[in-house]
C-alpha cells in the first residue's frame, strides 16, 4: 500500500467506522466496551493509514483491530472470562456489518433512554466519525461537555443489544429527527458569533444519505429519508448567499439568487419528486417542497406564496406545533395581508419561543408599515437570541445605532 492524503484517509475511516461498530456490537454484546474497541482501532488507523495506504477493507481492518483490543481488555478483567471465550470464537476479520445492523447501529445512538443533545454527540461520534473536538466545535460547546454526555449516553446503553428496541420502521422517525435536529444547529445555530457551521452541516447532509442509502425501496421510512435528504440540500443551496461579508444574516427576500448552488437545487428537487411519487407524504417531503417553491422563484416577487400557505395547511396536519404555525403566519401575510399573520401570531404567543414569535411578529409588523412596533419587536428579539450574528441583524432591521 502507499501513503495516502489526509482527505482519504478521513473518508475511508468515517465511511467505515459505523460499520465496524455495528460487527463489534454485535459480537460482543454491549454498546459501551465495542465503542471504546473501535476508537482505539481509529486511533491506530489514523497512525497507519497515512503512512502505509488506506487498506483495500477499511472496515475489516477496524473489526480486526478493534477485536484484538476488545480481548486485550477482556483478558485483564476475570470476570469478564465467558466474553472473552465468545469473543475468541470469532475470526477477528470476519464480516462486515449487514445493512440492517448499521441501520441498527444508527438506532442505537438514538435510544429513547438519552437526551437530545446526547443522541445528536453519540450520533456524530459513532455513526459520523467526529472526534469529541471536532463535536465540540460544530456544536458550540467544550470538549469536557461533548466527553461528559458521551460517556454518559454509553453507560446508559450499557447491555443494550442492536436488536432492541422493536421494529426499525417504528424508530427510524427519531433518527430522522436527529439528523434534521443536527442540520438546522448547521444553518442557524442557536448560539456562538457565526450563524451558520458549513462542516456540521454537510456532516448532517452526509449521515441522512448513508441513512437513506440503507434503505430498501419497500420499507415505510424510506420516503420520509428522501424528503428530509431533499430538504437538506434545497436549505444548503442557499448557503452561499446567506450571509454578507461581515457575517450578518441576509434575509431570504434579500439574497442574491445567482449565488444558489443550482446543481443542489436539480438534486433536491429531483428527489423531492421521486419520493412524493411513492404516495407516502410526511413532514420532511412537505418541508422540503416548501423549500422547492422558494429555491425555484427566479426572484422573492415571483414566489408563489399561495402554494407556500397551501402546504403549511397540510403540514400544520401532519407536523401541528409552533414551527409550522409560524411559517403559516408568514405565508398568511403574503396571501392574505400582514393582519391575517398577526392573528396566527397572537394565538401562540405563550406557547411557542418568544424569540421566533418576536422575530416573525417584527417581519409581518414590518411589512404592515407599522415601523415603530416592528422596531421594538426587532429589538426584543435582540434581547431574546444567543447568536451574535442573528443579534446583529435584529439591531440593523430595527434601526439602532
Amino acid at each position: 500500500m502507499n501513503p495516502a492524503p489526509l482527505g482519504a484517509v478521513t473518508a475511508a475511516a468515517r465511511s467505515a467506522a459505523p460499520r465496524a461498530l455495528a460487527v463489534m456490537v454485535r459480537r460482543t454484546g454491549g454498546f459501551d466496551d465495542a465503542e471504546d474497541a473501535v476508537q482505539e482501532a481509529l486511533a491506530a488507523a489514523w497512525t497507519q493509514w497515512p503512512r502505509e495506504g488506506v487498506p483495500d477493507n477499511p472496515a475489516a481492518w477496524l473489526v480486526s483491530v478493534a477485536s484484538r483490543r476488545y480481548v486485550d481488555a477482556v483478558r485483564s478483567d476475570a470476570a469478564r472470562r465467558a466474553r472473552e471465550e465468545r469473543t475468541a470464537r470469532e475470526e477477528p476479520g470476519g464480516p462486515v456489518a449487514q445493512v440492517d445492523d448499521t441501520l441498527r447501529l444508527f438506532l442505537l445512538c438514538c435510544h429513547p433512554s438519552l437526551s437530545r443533545a446526547s443522541q445528536m454527540a453519540l450520533t456524530l461520534r459513532c455513526v459520523g466519525g467526529l472526534t469529541t473536538r471536532e463535536i465540540a466545535r460544530g456544536l458550540l460547546s467544550t470538549e469536557s461537555t461533548v466527553a461528559q454526555r458521551i460517556s454518559r449516553a454509553k453507560a446508559s446503553l450499557r447491555g443494550v443489544t442492536l436488536d432492541a428496541g422493536g421494529p426499525l420502521a417504528d424508530r427510524v422517525p427519531v433518527l430522522l429527527d436527529v439528523l434534521s435536529l443536527i442540520h438546522t444547529e448547521a444553518h442557524s445555530a442557536a448560539e456562538g458569533e457565526e450563524i451558520a457551521r458549513p462542516l456540521l452541516g454537510a456532516e448532517a447532509l452526509r449521515l441522512a444519505r448513508l441513512l437513506l442509502s440503507l434503505s430498501r425501496p419497500g420499507d415505510p421510512w424510506r420516503p420520509e429519508a428522501m424528503g428530509l435528504v431533499a430538504l437538506m440540500l434545497l436549505t444548503d443551496a442557499r448557503g452561499p448567499a446567506r450571509v454578507d461579508g461581515e457575517g450578518v444574516l441576509i434575509p431570504l427576500a434579500q439574497q442574491d439568487r445567482t449565488r444558489w448552488r443550482a446543481d443542489l437545487i436539480a438534486e433536491g428537487a429531483e428527489l423531492l419528486t421521486a419520493a412524493l411519487a411513492l404516495r407516502a407524504a410526511g413532514r420532511y417531503q412537505v418541508r422540503a417542497a416548501i423549500a422547492a417553491v422558494h429555491d425555484e422563484a427566479a426572484t422573492a416577487a415571483d414566489t408563489d406564496w399561495r402554494q407556500i400557505l397551501g402546504l403549511y395547511e397540510v403540514l400544520r396536519r401532519l407536523d401541528p406545533g409552533p414551527v409550522s404555525e409560524l411559517g403559516r403566519a408568514v405565508a398568511m401575510g403574503e396571501v392574505a395581508g400582514p393582519a391575517a399573520g398577526l392573528q396566527i401570531v397572537a394565538a401562540w404567543e405563550g406557547r411557542a419561543s418568544p424569540l421566533r414569535v418576536a422575530a416573525v411578529r417584527a417581519h409581518l409588523l414590518d411589512r404592515a408599515g407599522r415601523t415603530s412596533e416592528a422596531r421594538r419587536e426587532y429589538e426584543r428579539a435582540a434581547g431574546l437570541t444567543r447568536n451574535g450574528a442573528e443579534r446583529r441583524w435584529f439591531l440593523d432591521a430595527a434601526g439602532a445605532p
